[in-house]
């Protein structure tokens, strides 16, 4: 253990898991690809680890810390660095814009696994977007949302309509300490120019209302009794399970929802 934490108690209700494994944080490094004129917004900085090896390669880290505690640590260990600046804040609630960041940034971090998707979205409809996200989630989680045709779920066809996402590798949980439950992911994201559309978002949900169902019978709450009609008019097999669809077919459905003003108040 790192003599930083040697007198520190984690909070489980921050998720806090460091991980500790030199060779897998340069790792992370080395997937954001960081050029001398890169700027890395890194969540949730710990003991600054990793925030030591972003800002040997990048133009300026912004460490953002919720833990007050941890943002002590960090201001006496890299106080001194003047690429790196240290921010006390909720990444939920941080404004990129009163920061001064923007657009070509890239986000880097090992990430809360409770709030990790909510993190996600954020910024892939953040304005302005990253160029580039590596992030560390529970392994799970990285394979809904890299999840392929056959086996697709809402997460996934959400964040792959604006973003590529790739599983770069499987981290043992023993690498972290303390010690979590469930093996993690670091996940390379790159952000679609491309916004969330309601209508998207309303057909999914009601596309996958209920999985183990047809399409068919999950669609009927917005296309009524012409569902049939409707997909069959779209090439898209009403007798198909949410997962088998491709994402090019729920695409297809939210346009054709939103030109026909189908079920809009």
């Amino acid at each position: 253990m790192r003599k930083e934490l040697k007198n520190f108690f984690p909070k489980k209700s921050l998720g806090q898991n460091f991980l500790l494994n030199e060779k897998i944080l340069d790792k992370i490094v080395s997937f954001c690809n960081l050029k001398k004129d890169d700027v890395a917004l890194e969540i949730g900085s710990g003991i600054g680890n990793l925030t030591k090896k972003l800002a040997k390669k990048a133009k300026k880290v912004f460490a953002i810390e919720k833990d007050e505690r941890l943002v002590k640590i960090l201001a006496r260990e890299l106080g001194n660095q003047k690429n790196i600046k240290i921010i006390q804040g909720d990444i939920l609630k941080i404004n990129l814009k009163k920061l001064g960041i923007k657009k070509g940034y890239k986000v880097v971090g090992n990430l809360p696994y409770r709030i990790a998707k909510k993190v996600i979205q954020k910024f892939l409809n953040e304005k302005p977007k990253p160029k580039l996200m590596v992030v560390m989630v529970q392994k799970e989680v990285a394979k809904k949302i890299c999840a392929k045709e056959g086996k697709l779920n809402i997460l996934g066809a959400i964040l792959q309509m604006i973003s590529k996402p790739k599983i770069k590798m499987i981290v043992k949980k023993e690498n972290f300490w303390p010690k979590p439950k469930v093996d993690g992911a670091i996940l390379e994201i790159k952000p679609k120019n491309k916004r969330l559309e309601i209508h998207f978002l309303k057909v999914l949900k009601a596309g996958f209302s209920q999985p183990r169902k047809t399409i068919k019978n999950n669609l009927k709450k917005i296309f009524g009794k012409k569902v049939t009609q409707v997909l069959e008019s779209l090439n898209i097999d009403p007798n198909l399970r949410p997962q088998e669809l491709k994402l090019t077919s729920w695409e297809k459905l939210a346009k054709f929802f939103a030109k026909n003003n189908v079920n809009k108040k």
